[in-house]
């Protein structure tokens, strides 16, 4: 009877938590159904099945942490035996016909339905070709062998039984179906297409109480974006829903309760020991007015260009910091000590650290130094929007060259923040609001958008000449941003 071990869907984890099961004993399953969520010291990540059958048991609880390669869950039946007595055919065994190849690639995001690069879900399912459900004995079993072949390299194909039923192709994991559609089989009879729309907006919707089909889609081929969504019932509630705690409350009377540290949350706590305690942090702060930018933002909405994305202050401000970097190149290089080295990186991978229910992190936009306003605006959109919702996955949050983190959402001045590690420097961004603040040319006091920005560096290499000429630079930048012209 086939079992699912927990497989290492990063780079080198340990362990993981079993989050929720998608699915429960006695559902019907099918390759590359979705069928559980875990936890690991990365991010939440779904895993689709090897296997296809009936699930005859769960082997680990929800909430309970378990090594990688501790089987999970159970799917099919026994084997059958062939007529005449004879065993079935093993995986091993030798063919004439291989099997079809499989594409079940637990770390790709694509395959667990999170990250940037999530394929949209709810396509027709005529668009993906005849599929036909594998019946219990013989043909849930040879698809089954099919999956396991794939998972083993090396192994011979699996041999192929003859039965009355139509063959079970194999399916890629863009054909997999999404998380709604594993709660939710259509029926046959059911030839509708479905709304299409990425996984994160799915849940929204379905937080919101929004049925998709009712909705035109705005974003790329028909698809519905987050806000398609939040337009049908008011951003205001969209966002208390997206924003929404989703820790328990303590029972009344209740004096104190534990949570054990682990997941998202431990290796945080483990990297910011780490950076703190290694790297010689220096905080320079500088005040700021943003007058001028605040006035450059309400002129880029109106552009045609940028009407479908979200245009903020962190948008001008990183598009700051990736000009000020070239006149500082040392901002974005990295201390080697175990080579004694100093790493310039010739590219930017522009993090952005973000709180979710589930503990800090922080995704980065790949070569952010290489893309235009409009597609910045854009990375930067889906990138805290996947964030939010829990679905970040590992290879987003790797190979950072440097953080902004924006604690003024939270109507916070600023703060002395922890470089990530692996990075030199982090750029804490605070609230804007307005202040009274003396024009330098009248030198009567006005009104002006004020904001604070705080910039940790590690000292071992970048001194206090660099450091303050790039926090200079930026600061200059949101002040005047006509001075880009310069750069």
């Amino acid at each position: 009877m086939p079992e699912f071990k927990l497989p290492d869907v990063g780079e080198g984890l340990t362990e993981a938590e079993i989050v929720t099961w998608k699915v429960k004993v006695g559902d019907v399953i099918e390759i590359n159904d979705v069928v559980v969520e875990i936890e690991t010291a990365k991010s939440l990540v779904e895993l689709p099945s090897p296997f296809a059958g009936e699930v005859t048991a769960l082997l680990v609880p929800e909430g309970e942490t378990v090594p990688v390669g501790t089987p999970i869950i159970r799917v099919g039946a026994e084997e059958p035996a062939v007529a005449g007595g004879a065993p079935a055919p093993q995986p091993g065994a030798s063919s004439g016909t291989p099997a079809p190849e499989m594409e079940i690639d637990l770390s790709n995001p694509a395959a667990s339905g999170g990250g940037e690069g999530e394929s949209l879900v709810g396509r027709n399912k005529a668009d993906r070709g005849p599929t036909r459900r594998a019946r219990h004995g013989a043909g849930a079993a040879a698809a089954n062998r099919q999956a396991q072949a794939a998972f083993e390299p090396g192994a011979a194909p699996p041999v192929e039984e003859e039965t009355d039923e139509e063959p079970v192709p194999a399916r890629s994991v863009v054909d997999r179906p999404g998380v709604e559609e594993v709660a939710q089989q259509p029926s046959r009879d059911q030839a509708s297409t479905r709304a299409l729309a990425k996984p994160p907006v799915r849940k929204l919707a379905k937080d919101l109480g929004v049925d998709l089909t009712t909705l035109t889609g705005s974003g790329p081929q028909g698809s519905i974006t987050r806000d398609d969504v939040q337009a049908a019932v008011g951003g205001t509630q969209a966002e208390e829903v997206a924003q929404r705690p989703s820790r328990s409350q303590p029972a009344t009377g209740e004096r104190e309760t534990r949570e054990p540290v682990k997941g998202v949350r431990k290796m945080m706590a483990q990297a910011m020991s780490q950076s703190a305690f290694t790297s010689p942090h220096v905080t320079e702060w500088v005040t700021v007015d943003v007058t001028a930018t605040m006035q450059l933002l309400e002129r880029l909405k109106a552009r045609r260009e940028l009407r479908e994305v979200k245009v903020s202050p962190l948008l001008v401000l990183a598009r700051a910091v990736l000009l000020a970097m070239r006149r500082t190149p040392e901002i974005n290089s990295f201390w080697d000590d175990a080579a004694q080295e100093v790493v310039y990186k010739h590219y930017v991978n522009l993090g952005i650290a973000a709180a979710t229910p589930r503990g800090l992190v922080v995704p980065n936009v790949k070569d952010a130094d290489s893309l235009s306003l409009v597609e910045l605006a854009t990375e930067l959109g889906e990138l805290t929007a996947t964030a939010r919702q829990g679905k970040t996955q590992p290879a987003d949050m790797a190979e950072g060259t440097f953080t902004i983190t924006n604690v003024g959402v939270f109507g916070v001045d600023a703060g002395t923040p922890i470089i990530n590690p692996g990075e030199s420097s982090i750029l804490c961004f605070g609230a804007i609001n307005k202040r009274p603040w003396i024009d330098e040319t009248t030198g009567e006091i006005v009104a002006r958008d004020v904001t604070t920005l705080a910039l940790s560096f590690d000292h071992r290499h970048i001194d206090g000449e660099k450091g303050s000429r790039f926090l200079a630079d930026v600061a200059g930048l949101l002040q005047d941003p006509a001075s880009a012209l310069m750069f």
